[in-house]
């Protein structure tokens, strides 16, 4: 059966820098797809981040490239399966470089918290009860 994926493209400064942020979250650096240009970073078997040199990303876009630390182009949200988990994968974000973007989310049934990456960009964690997913 097909399962449709999502590659998420991200402009950086330091693709090296990038690389071993993400790698220190626990991901996998997809050598295939990595050059001295671009990085595949596996997040699961439907999600990768395609860290772009600006050079790379600008050869995609006519439009401006922001900068992530000023303005915001997109917010991404990964989900974890439990609330210790999202509090593990932030404190690692946060121990590689990157900084807590926003206050917990605590709603009871769902748990979250973010982070912004070396370049900025923001990526929230959270956690849903599975229960209420459910009904």
């Amino acid at each position: 059966m097909y399962q449709q994926m999502i590659f998420v493209n991200l402009a950086v400064n330091d693709l090296d820098a990038a690389k071993k942020f993400y790698s220190e979250l626990g991901y996998t650096i997809n050598q295939q797809f990595t050059d001295e240009t671009a990085s595949a970073v596996q997040l699961s078997d439907t999600i990768v981040f395609m860290l772009m040199t600006k050079e790379k990303y600008a050869g995609f876009t006519h439009k401006t490239i922001v900068d992530s630390t000023r303005s915001s182009e997109v917010l991404l949200c990964l989900s974890a399966e439990s609330r210790e988990k999202v509090d593990e994968l932030v404190e690692r974000a946060l121990a590689a470089g990157g900084t807590e973007h926003g206050e917990k989310q605590d709603h009871g049934f769902m748990y979250g918290r973010a982070f912004d990456d070396l370049d900025g960009h923001s990526v929230e964690v959270a956690w849903m009860d599975p229960s209420v997913i459910e009904s």
